[in-house]
C-alpha cells in the first residue's frame, strides 16, 4: 500500500480582500465561485483547483506563490510585497 503525503495549503486571500478593500462576494463574482468558496478557502477547509488559485492571483495582480504556500506565512501583519516590487 503506497503512503500518502497530504500536505496542508495557507492562504492570504484575507489579507488581499482587506489590502484592497474588496468583501467575499465581490472576489467571488470576479472568480467565478459562490461567495462561501471564499470563506471555506480562507479558513483553510477547501482547497482551491490549479484553474481557481490562477484566478484569485490574477485579480489580486501577484503571482500564485504570493496567496499560497505549503508552509505557514511568517505573519498576517507582515508587508505585502509584489512581484516584481522594487525594495
Amino acid at each position: 500500500m503506497c503512503g500518502i503525503i497530504r500536505l496542508s495549503i495557507y492562504n492570504r486571500i484575507s489579507v488581499f480582500r482587506a489590502e484592497q478593500g474588496i468583501s467575499r462576494r465581490q472576489l467571488a463574482e470576479a472568480v467565478g465561485v459562490n461567495n462561501q468558496t471564499i470563506g471555506y478557502l480562507e479558513r483553510g477547509d477547501y482547497k482551491p483547483s490549479l484553474e481557481l488559485a490562477l484566478k484569485i492571483a490574477r485579480h489580486f495582480g501577484v503571482a500564485v506563490e504570493m496567496l499560497f504556500s505549503f508552509e505557514r506565512f511568517e505573519s498576517i501583519a507582515m508587508t505585502l510585497k509584489r512581484a516584481g516590487e522594487d525594495e
